[in-house]
């Protein structure tokens, strides 16, 4: 890996354009473009962040003068964002209510968009690159300004502005979880059309948490709050196809839902470590997963060495070390009681604000649910294990695995009839500190490869495409797998989170004030597919 120099960043607003040819950094309230080839400054533009009259007189009876002076001048960008086709960028201010537009090709153009009184919360673009979402306070609507018109849509009741949201895949519709005189309820909007109201109906849930759109645009799942669980699958047309809870009730509501990309199987973890699997006929469970307290023989366990960055001086990769299974694998105390000898220790000054926040949050449970692009592997991380990564080989059948804009469920009849559905472990990564985040590359021609980061002076990679020198180990399909630590040549940056490029080729590694990138160096050894001999 190549790594860049450090830059600073605000909020950890760094975006790669979609295409990867430019790098889009907030520092502070101005918006800076740097090309991906040569980290060259290419535009640069002032975000004017004073508020709005109205906000400004709403804002005059808010406080003392001195605190208001105080607030402005810390008024920094809180959201920002590429167009799907990276004509545009934004750059929104929530604390004045206010976003600028730019375009990359003309910087002269702007255009400018103010909250009203109802104040702003989040704005993203939409996937056409030309509507601005502006998602207002208190739930109370959210706003659609159009570039190409220079008209706005309202849309009154949003129930939550991170969550409660969807677009489907081809950009047509938008759904959005509203709460209307006290009832869930979800609206299907043509976002070709203006946004044109197309169905409204009630759902099922009573305090909806959050909803999953499927990859193939057919199903919605929903799901009640955290003291439930319970969680429904409706279609666009209101129809409740699927209930699911699990017997025993563990007491506590649904943490983590994740689509397969075929859209044929649904997982779905709580506060008890158990990931139910449901398939698309009947929306009943075929296969649960529990978080493994002993290791089995046959799964590969890869453990951090330890002191290896004092011993490399953060410069350079390093192999895992390879553990023989069956291993132990410990968890905190309060997750699993039985294994009170093997408790976890009290995280070191490495611990980052992000990891205490997945632990903390209800103490236990499933913290991240993450199928590749490929959907033949599952992620799985737990509180109770907040070290480690576990990965799951997920079988398919591969006369189905890419039927993803079926409409029909002859699909799912062949994936449960032709062969059982076992998801098997196939790996565990365990590492000195508490896992941050864990992303799968986006590149669908390697699916296989996975990013970790732990708050550290470093990162971690783990790939399936390793092909051994040796022929037994070939014939045997060992060996298939790598797994490394990379340093970060820096001498104060630690790796609190991490994206990938579209392309999958680089990364932006992200600390709280800093970031850098690091590109993939392709070498002699490595032939067209990107497998390493």
């Amino acid at each position: 890996m190549d790594f860049t120099e450090i830059y600073n960043q605000t909020a950890s607003l760094v975006y790669f354009s979609p295409g990867t040819h430019f790098l889009l950094t907030a520092v502070e309230d101005r918006l800076i473009i740097r090309r991906s080839d040569s980290f060259q400054i290419a535009r640069t533009w002032l975000v004017d962040t004073t508020r709005s009259p109205t906000a400004a007189a709403l804002a005059a009876n808010a406080g003392p003068a001195a605190a208001r002076q105080k607030a402005e001048e810390n008024a920094w960008i809180t959201h920002a964002g590429w167009s799907c086709d990276s004509e545009y960028v934004l750059g929104a201010c929530a604390k004045t209510g206010v976003v600028s537009v730019f375009k990359l090709r003309d910087e002269d153009w702007s255009a400018r968009i103010e909250a009203g009184a109802e104040g702003l919360m989040k704005a993203e673009w939409a996937p056409d690159g030309r509507t601005v979402l502006c998602f207002s306070e208190w739930g109370l609507r959210v706003t659609m300004w159009s570039l190409v018109t220079g008209a706005a849509t309202y849309i009154q009741y949003p129930i939550h502005p991170d969550r409660g949201y969807a677009f489907r895949q081809d950009a047509r519709y938008f759904v959005l979880a509203e709460r209307h005189k006290s009832k869930d309820t979800l609206g299907v909007y043509d976002a070709h059309e203006a946004y044109r109201l197309v169905r409204h109906f009630p759902l099922p849930t009573g305090s909806l948490a959050s909803l999953s759109l499927s990859p193939t645009g057919n199903y919605l799942a929903v799901w009640e709050g955290p003291l439930e669980y319970k969680l429904y699958i409706v279609t666009l047309a209101g129809n409740v196809l699927g209930t699911f809870t699990p017997d025993p009730d563990p007491g506590f509501g649904i943490r983590m839902v994740s689509w397969h990309p075929s859209g044929m199987f649904l997982a779905v973890a709580g506060s008890d470590d158990k990931i139910h699997i449901l398939e698309s006929l009947t929306w009943n469970p075929i296969a649960t997963l529990d978080l493994p307290t002993r290791i089995p023989a046959g799964v590969n366990v890869w453990r951090e060495p330890s002191g290896w960055l004092e011993a490399t001086h953060g410069r350079g990769f390093l192999s895992y070390e390879r553990i023989q299974a069956p291993f132990t694998l410990t968890t905190t105390n309060s997750q699993i009681p039985s294994r009170s000898a093997k408790s976890t220790k009290p995280a070191s000054r490495g611990r980052t604000a992000a990891s205490t926040a997945s632990t903390s949050r209800s103490g236990s449970g499933t913290t991240q649910l993450a199928f590749n692009t490929s959907g033949n592997l599952l992620l799985v991380r737990s509180a109770a294990a907040p070290t480690a990564v576990l990965l799951y080989d997920f079988p398919t059948p591969s006369s189905n695995s890419g039927n993803s804009a079926s409409t029909s469920q002859e699909p799912s009849t062949s994936a449960t009839t032709r062969e059982p559905l076992v998801p098997r472990l196939r790996s565990v990564l365990l590492h000195t500190e508490p896992v941050t985040t864990a992303k799968w590359t986006p590149d669908p021609t390697r699916a296989g490869r996975l990013a970790v980061a732990c708050g550290s002076q470093s990162m971690y990679l783990w790939s399936d495409e390793w092909v051994s020198e040796d022929a037994d180990a070939q014939e045997q399909g060992d060996d298939t797998e790598v797994a490394e630590c990379v340093g970060v040549p820096a001498q104060k940056f630690e790796t609190r989170d991490l994206r990938w490029a579209p392309d999958g080729k680089g990364l932006i590694l992200l600390d709280q004030k800093t970031f850098c990138c690091a590109f993939e160096v392709e070498e002699e050894g490595q032939d067209e597919e990107g497998a390493i001999r």
